[in-house]
């Protein structure tokens, strides 16, 4: 029988021609975490059943299929999230979002109610709610199958949420909603000809319906999203973005020609312009 070292070295190894040896390594890290609950590598014997349940996983993986989906989870702001092929995988850059989010609701001070549209696995929700609990945090998603998934992550993280289905480009579905303070989507922003751009697992795997909007209408869902929020932001409202870094001037454009004030692009990790922020009224 093999140690848990070895095992784990060899398993670092057989994906490196995928992943590179930094995605490979934090790849082994999860798996052998959140898999088999072993943090700490040792010359301890790593079982049969072990070894046949992480060989079922790296044949996964060799399949370009995320980690991810494979367990079912996904880390985001130090809290585990329910994931499956119905909503994409949480990114690092929404953690940023969130986090930009939380810091303008605790200058604010009120007691705000906030609105994700779009909201996939819950993520932006969940964690507003776990960092600012006295907000009234609502939510909404085309996909029955998300809003599913996402009830499941409110009730996994002890949260309330209002969740509800909303397809926000029929604007006859606005009427009985109410007013929010802060209205934040990471909405499907890109066209087809970006396809060639993407990771192969991001293509196979995750829902064409989260990522993608039609050719000639890049911008629809912001163009929505800021009528709406025009409509339905309350008084010193504010909308959030997260957003493709090659249309981020174009975003910027549309929000200040919808007059909207104090428009603030935002930066990621990695210098590319991901979010932006403005005043509804």
């Amino acid at each position: 029988m093999q140690t848990t070292e070895t095992v784990h070295k060899q398993f670092i190894s057989t994906l490196l021609p995928i992943y590179g040896e930094g995605e490979a390594t934090s790849i082994a890290r999860i798996v052998f975490e959140d898999a088999f609950h072993i943090k700490n590598l040792s010359d301890q014997p790593f079982s049969t059943t072990n070894f046949e349940k992480l060989q079922s996983i790296q044949k996964r993986l060799l399949n370009h299929e995320p980690v991810q989906y494979i367990l079912g989870e996904a880390d985001f702001y130090g809290l585990k999230f329910k994931v499956n092929e119905n909503v994409l995988i949480p990114r690092p850059e929404t953690e940023e979002l969130v986090y930009w989010i939380i810091e303008t609701a605790r200058q604010d001070g009120r007691s705000l109610s906030i609105l994700d549209i779009g909201t996939g696995s819950g993520c932006i929700p969940i964690t507003l709610k776990t960092e600012l609990p006295t907000c009234r945090i609502s939510a909404c998603d085309v996909s029955i199958e998300a809003i599913e998934i996402a009830a499941e992550n409110a009730v996994l993280n002890d949260v309330e949420i209002d969740f509800f289905q909303l397809d926000i480009l029929d604007k006859r579905e606005w009427g009985s909603l109410e007013n929010f303070d802060i209205i934040v989507s990471n909405p499907p922003y890109i066209p087809p000809s970006e396809r060639t751009l993407m990771p192969e697992n991001v293509l196979k795997f995750e829902p064409d319906l989260a990522l993608f909007v039609e050719e000639n209408a890049p911008l629809i869902f912001y163009k929505t999203i800021t009528e709406f929020a025009l409509e339905k932001g309350g008084k010193n409202g504010q909308l959030f973005f997260e957003m493709n870094e090659y249309n981020a001037k174009e975003v910027a454009r549309l929000l200040i020609t919808s007059k909207l004030k104090n428009v603030q692009i935002h930066q990621d990790l990695q210098g590319k312009d991901r979010m932006i922020k403005a005043n509804i009224n």
